[in-house]
């Protein structure tokens, strides 16, 4: 069985384990209104109302018993919840005789309990709607090429599937045969398809679009893409905030000392205040009631999960809600140049030739045949540029390589050369100045030669992505200093540092020493994170404070970071900054309203003559109001 499966498994036994206590809620709610309607003796109305309260309530009223014998078993002295206190409340106004009261305690809290199960639900049934997109069939190719339906648990390294138009990719690989769009709004959180062709990467739960294609499998079920993020979902569900562990430490210690209040209110109520032992259970028992933390249990676990979720839902992935509470007090952020703050793609910016014995047309189309014969990155780019239409017939030209420095061919009676500006011996004064002009500007410059005399050169630089700049402007604004780390020359390095407005470029940097430059940086400005793209930046994402890596949902950035990126977007960090900060205010709401709320009913209890039942209702009220803010964080804002 997958762990996705048993994941899906631990969610259904969930639901079944709270689908049965509110349908004897419901029970014991119909047995109470029978008892108030019909016309039955006083006993038997007592009788009915107790049997509804126990019917109603015994869901609460064990979960309480329950966790307090465990958490006191763990700890190895008395730890009790608030569950414990609405119990006793309830068994003392059934020994005063007030079975209705206690009913409407009961009723009352145990439904605002299942309210909040309901409402805390909701932020994770956000995330966990991912489970149902784990695909589960896959149409495999045999050696015959005839289609066999298997379990992708079935699916080996190396195996051919066929995934039909509409149909779900079952597993990681690379396209061998046909043409597509790709929905991968589950993997990146875009919801434009992406247009996918031979030799292009799919993953796992993605939906095909219109055409058939035929899948290489690369990964195994367990390790594909997607299964990473499930991992990460389950994990995002079990570590909290700072804030949220302070509480829960908090709570048992704040329910022992309300405890010893309540009992003191019990000794000391007749002895100094003259209290009739009647006006004294009565005070004492609403005592019990206004002071429980209910609201405060709920005021950052809530908002944290609905924050996750929130994120999940646009491609954002948290492996832990302390995470995402940090990201609002980081002081200094360290971004990989190439493929984070860049495209990782180099682009010819500008280009410029001199001739005479050959048309510019001409000239082009030999560059093309030449630079076609290298898979270097340069020359895929300047391919691009020179000849956007694949499709179109090149010359057949045979190519001599100098490795690393550029390529030598004849055409025509001809001789053509183009490559890195050492390549070539004698070059002219005006084209060395261009040449200065270019890096300067963070350009790499390559020189093209026709009969040995250099007549012209291509400008090539990996751009910035569209939304780098408004991402740094955002954490400047918001007092972050930004930092980029690159393995580029000093010149090329801060013009590109320059053109993006970081506050330090650090140049010259090799992956080893980018955790030591991390780490340096912490010690100087606080709470640090880093962006990269989790490959060779896995040492600096693990030494910062928070690691963030993006390039579209690789395993290397799944596996090291704390956040992940699903799209190379960092217009996605933004708004996971902005929710934290939003995660932060709604935090402090939460705690201060439910503060301010016990401190009123336990005023309003001694100098107010609050009633058991209207300090119930008051107090899960205020309890609801927390979770219902707390939602808000679902909310996408701008």
């Amino acid at each position: 069985m997958s762990k996705g499966d048993k994941q899906k498994k631990r969610l259904q036994k969930n639901d079944l384990a709270f689908n049965m206590p509110v349908t004897f809620f419901f029970l014991g709610l119909i047995l109470f209104i029978a008892g108030l309607l019909l016309n039955f003796t006083p006993e038997v109305k007592n009788s009915l109302t107790i049997l509804a309260l126990l019917t109603a309530g015994y869901h609460v009223i064990w979960e309480g018993v329950e966790d307090t014998v465990e958490q006191s078993k763990k700890a190895n002295c008395f730890v009790p919840n608030t569950h414990i206190l609405m119990a006793l409340a309830a068994l003392g106004a059934v020994l005063l005789g007030e079975t209705t009261e206690a009913a409407l305690l009961i009723f009352i809290f145990a439904g605002a309990h299942f309210l909040e199960k309901y409402v805390e639900g909701c932020s994770q049934r956000e995330i966990t709607k991912l489970l149902e997109l784990n695909p589960t069939e896959a149409r495999r190719l045999t050696n015959t090429n005839e289609i066999e339906m298997i379990s992708v648990d079935q699916l080996k390294i190396g195996d051919c599937v066929q995934v039909l138009n509409g149909g779900q990719v079952p597993a990681d690989g690379k396209i061998l045969e046909g043409y597509t769009s790709i929905d991968e709004s589950t993997i990146t959180g875009e919801s434009i398809p992406c247009e996918k062709t031979v030799g292009d990467e799919v993953y796992a739960s993605t939906i095909n679009g219109s055409g058939t294609i035929i899948v290489e499998v690369s990964k195994d079920s367990s390790q594909t893409v997607f299964a990473k993020i499930l991992q990460l979902v389950e994990a995002s569900q079990g570590h909290f905030s700072p804030a949220a562990k302070r509480l829960n430490r908090f709570e048992p210690i704040y329910v022992s000392i309300v405890l010893l209040a309540f009992i003191g209110l019990l000794i000391s109520g007749p002895l100094f205040w003259n209290w009739a032992w009647t006006k004294t259970i009565s005070i004492s028992l609403t005592f019990l009631v206004s002071a429980s933390p209910c609201a405060l249990a709920v005021s950052v676990i809530p908002a944290t999960l609905a924050g996750i979720s929130n994120l999940a839902r646009q491609g954002v992935l948290f492996k832990g809600g302390c995470f995402l509470s940090d990201l609002t007090a980081i002081k200094m952020i360290a971004f990989d140049k190439t493929g984070t703050l860049t495209e990782g793609k180099p682009k010819v910016v500008t280009s410029q030739f001199l001739l005479s014995d050959i048309s510019k047309e001409k000239f082009e189309a030999v560059l093309v045949a030449m630079e076609s014969q290298s898979n270097h990155p340069l020359a895929t780019a300047i391919v691009n540029y020179f000849n956007p239409e694949p499709s179109q017939k090149r010359l057949n030209i045979s190519v001599e390589h100098y490795l690393g420095q550029g390529l030598l061919a004849t055409y025509d009676g001809l001789s053509f050369k183009i490559g890195k500006p050492q390549l070539f011996h004698q070059v002219d004064k005006y084209w060395l100045e261009k040449k200065e002009k270019e890096e300067a500007n963070g350009r790499t410059v390559v020189f093209v030669a026709l009969n040995e005399t250099v007549v012209g050169f291509i400008s090539i630089q990996d751009r910035p992505q569209a939304n780098a700049v408004k991402a740094i402007n955002y954490f400047k604004a918001a007092g972050v200093k930004t930092l980029m780390l690159t393995g580029d020359a000093k010149a090329a390095g801060q013009a590109v540092g320059r053109e993006l407005g970081i506050d330090e470029a650090v140049t010259n940097v090799l992956p080893e020493q980018k955790a030591k430059i991390i780490a340096k940086y912490q010690s100087q400005y606080g709470l640090t994170a880093m962006l990269g793209d989790g490959v060779n930046d896995a040492p600096a994402l693990a030494t910062a404070d928070l690691g963030i890596a993006m390039g579209d949902g690789t395993d290397v950035a799944i596996e090291t970071a704390d956040i992940v990126l699903m799209k190379n977007d960092l217009t996605k960090l933004v708004k996971a900054h902005k929710l934290s900060k939003r995660l932060q205010i709604i935090t402090r709401q939460n705690i201060s309203f439910a503060l301010f709320v016990i401190v009123l009913l336990i005023n309003l209890t001694f100098f107010g003559h609050l009633s058991m039942v209207t300090s119930v209702t008051l107090h899960e009220g205020s309890t609801l109001i927390v979770l219902f803010n707390s939602l808000r964080l679902l909310l996408d804002y701008h």
